[in-house]
C-alpha cells in the first residue's frame, strides 16, 4: 500500500506536517472552502471539516478554492515530474521533426500512457498538441516577413501543405494570408461601452472574440482595434452585436459567472500554455508569475510569464489581472494598475459568501 493512501494516515501527517507528505495529497476544509497542503502553515482545523483528494484539481472540481498561504495548486505530486515535463518541452522545441510519444516518454523514463496523462495535466495539451502548438508558431512567425505561405508551412516542419490546412483554421482563427495581411477580408464586429473600468472595446471575428481592450477615450481603443487589424473591415456599433459586449460586461461586474464566448485569438505555444494556466486561476484569486511558470513545468520561466501576459489581447477574459509579484505586489498590467487594483477587489467581493 502507498504511504498516505488512506485518510487516517492522511489526517496523522497533517497533523504532524510532514514534508514527505506534499505531493501526495492535499486537504480542504469544509468551513472555510480552501483546500491545502498537508505542510501549510494555517490553523490546523477540525477533523469532521476536513476532506482529502488525491489531486488539487479534484479538490477545484469539489468547489474548493486554492490556499494562498501554501499554493497547493503549484505543488507536483513529484519534483521529478516538472523536470521531466520540461524536458519534454525542450526536445519538443528543438526537434526538427516531432518526436513521437513513445519517444519522448523513453528519454524521460516514463511509460508512454503516464506521459501523455502528465503532459495534458501540466501544460494543459497533449504532447502532439503541444508540437503543433509550436510549429504553428513558427508559422506565425514566418507570415509577419516576406515568406510566401508554402515557405512558412515547409520551413515549420510540415510535410505537406495539406497536412497544415486540416488543421489551420482552428488554431490560428484566421487563415494564413489573412493573419499576414493585418486581417485582409476579414469581418470584424466592435463595439465601445463604459464599465467601472472606464471604456471597453470589445471585437469578435467570425469565429470569437479577437480583442477586448480598456482606455480612458473611445478613440483610443479604436485606433489600436485599428492598427492591430488595418485591413479588415471593421463593422462598428452592429444592433446584433450588443448582446456579446452586455456578456462581458456583465462578466466585469459579476466574474463568478464566467465568460461563456468563444475566442479567436493568436499566440506562441509558450503565450498559449501561460494563457490556458491563467484561465485556470478562479476569480478572487491570485498567482506569482514563478507560480504560473512552475504549473506550466518551467519554473525558470516567470519573466516570460510576465511577457505573455503583456501580450494578452483579451482582457478579463483571459485573466492576466490574476496574476501577482512573489511580494504580493501587484505588478504590471497592460491596462493599467489602477484597473488590475479594481479588478482583483470587485472579484473578491463577488467571491465572499453572502451573509
Amino acid at each position: 500500500m502507498k504511504p498516505y493512501s488512506t485518510d487516517q494516515a492522511r489526517w496523522e501527517a497533517l497533523i504532524r506536517r510532514e514534508k514527505q507528505a506534499d505531493g501526495a495529497y492535499v486537504y480542504g476544509v469544509a468551513t472555510t472552502g480552501v483546500y491545502c497542503r498537508p505542510t501549510c502553515s494555517s490553523r490546523r482545523p477540525n477533523r469532521e471539516n476536513v476532506r482529502f483528494f488525491d489531486t488539487f484539481q479534484d479538490a477545484e472540481q469539489a468547489g474548493f478554492r486554492p490556499c494562498k498561504r501554501c499554493s497547493p495548486q503549484m505543488l507536483n505530486a513529484k519534483d521529478t515530474h516538472a523536470e521531466a515535463i520540461a524536458q519534454v518541452c525542450k526536445l519538443i522545441d528543438e526537434a526538427e521533426e516531432p518526436p513521437t510519444l513513445t519517444e519522448l516518454a523513453s528519454t524521460v523514463g516514463l511509460s508512454p500512457s503516464y506521459l501523455h496523462r502528465l503532459f495534458k495535466q501540466r501544460v494543459g495539451v497533449t504532447p502532439k498538441q503541444y508540437a503543433m502548438e509550436k510549429r504553428l508558431g513558427h508559422v506565425r512567425a514566418k507570415l509577419q516577413t516576406d515568406a510566401t505561405v508554402t515557405e512558412a508551412i515547409y520551413e515549420a516542419g510540415f510535410a505537406s501543405s495539406s497536412r497544415f490546412y486540416d488543421d489551420v483554421t482552428e488554431k490560428l482563427g484566421m487563415r494564413p494570408s489573412e493573419y499576414r495581411n493585418g486581417g485582409q477580408g476579414v469581418h470584424i464586429h466592435s463595439a465601445v461601452a463604459q464599465s467601472y473600468l472606464g471604456w471597453i472595446l470589445v471585437a469578435a471575428t467570425a469565429k470569437g472574440i479577437c480583442s477586448i481592450e480598456l482606455d480612458d477615450s473611445p478613440e483610443a481603443l479604436e485606433k489600436r482595434l485599428q492598427a492591430r487589424f488595418p485591413k479588415a473591415r471593421v463593422v462598428e456599433n452592429d444592433p446584433d452585436f450588443g448582446a456579446v459586449v452586455s456578456q462581458v460586461l456583465s462578466f466585469l461586474e459579476s466574474p463568478q459567472d464566467g465568460l461563456d464566448l468563444p475566442l479567436d485569438v493568436q499566440g506562441t505555444a509558450f503565450q498559449r500554455r501561460v494563457w490556458l494556466a491563467l484561465r485556470e486561476i478562479p476569480p478572487g484569486s491570485t498567482a506569482s508569475y514563478g507560480d504560473i511558470a512552475a504549473r506550466i513545468g518551467n519554473p525558470k520561466a516567470a519573466r516570460a510569464v510576465a511577457q505573455a501576459c503583456a501580450s494578452n489581447p483579451v482582457a478579463v477574459a483571459i485573466p492576466c489581472h490574476r496574476v501577482v509579484r512573489s511580494d504580493g505586489g501587484l505588478g504590471g498590467y497592460r491596462w493599467g494598475q489602477e484597473r488590475k487594483n479594481k479588478l482583483l477587489e470587485q472579484e473578491t467581493q463577488e467571491s465572499q459568501p453572502q451573509g
